[in-house]
């Protein structure tokens, strides 16, 4: 019997943090896809489940961005982060506050509200995709009775969507650490101040085409014409 796989829980270089965003980036267009062959086969629990996996993937990238400017005192518990399903799928609501108007940093805060309830609905959902239950008063969760084309297909379309976007570079890593390092866990407006900051050393070295500096002010909230 082979041995079990340890599980790596110390510091990666900006190289292998780039690698490891690669990685799950990669992986989660894979189950998107298959999630969209299954939705296209009206199989409908299997593939609301596989697009939340897809979700799940791609939240790591911003862990693994967390884990870039972590202390050795927080190694640890940013590797259960990334480890722990409820902690990679909270951008599954992206579309529905983008709907109601959300055009901020702000207006997306209730993505990081660690009392918020989406994480462990969508982890539910997922289960009752692939599983059968004894839920409630003794009902039996049947998944084709309790997924539909609508909730499935919205899925589908989310982790299609959160799947895109450039590959990350190295020095795009190392950029991060630099500008965020010194404030990450900090003051707010400093965080954003490196973020912005950080999207101009990205401009600079030519790293930065798919947004503009504009773009990103706006963002975070900055006005335009003061800091």
């Amino acid at each position: 019997m082979p041995k079990k796989l340890g599980q790596f829980t110390g510091r990666l270089t900006p190289k292998q943090i780039a690698d490891g965003i690669h990685a799950a980036r990669d992986n989660a267009s894979r189950l998107a896809a298959d999630a969209r062959v299954l939705l296209d086969l009206e199989r409908h629990p299997t593939a609301a489940a596989l697009a939340i996996l897809a979700i799940e993937e791609l939240g790591k990238v911003s862990i693994l961005r967390n884990l870039s400017t972590a202390s050795d005192e927080e190694l640890g518990s940013i590797w259960r982060e990334y480890r722990t399903h409820t902690k990679k799928n909270a951008a599954w609501i992206l579309p529905q506050l983008a709907s109601q108007g959300a055009k901020t940093l702000g207006d997306f805060r209730p993505l990081f509200d660690p009392s918020a309830e989406h994480p462990i609905v969508i982890d539910q959902i997922k289960q009752l995709g692939f599983y059968t239950d004894c839920l409630a008063n003794a009902h039996w969760s049947i998944p084709i009775e309790v997924i539909d084309a609508k909730l499935a297909s919205t899925l589908v379309r989310t982790a299609e969507g959160l799947s895109l976007g450039r590959r990350v570079t190295e020095r795009e890593i190392e950029l991060w650490i630099e500008h965020l390092g010194p404030v990450w866990n900090q003051d707010m407006s400093w965080m954003k101040k490196a973020v912005r900051n950080w999207y101009e050393a990205l401009s600079r070295e030519g790293l930065l085409d798919d947004v503009s500096l504009a773009e990103v002010s706006a963002f975070l909230g900055f006005d335009n014409e003061q800091e």
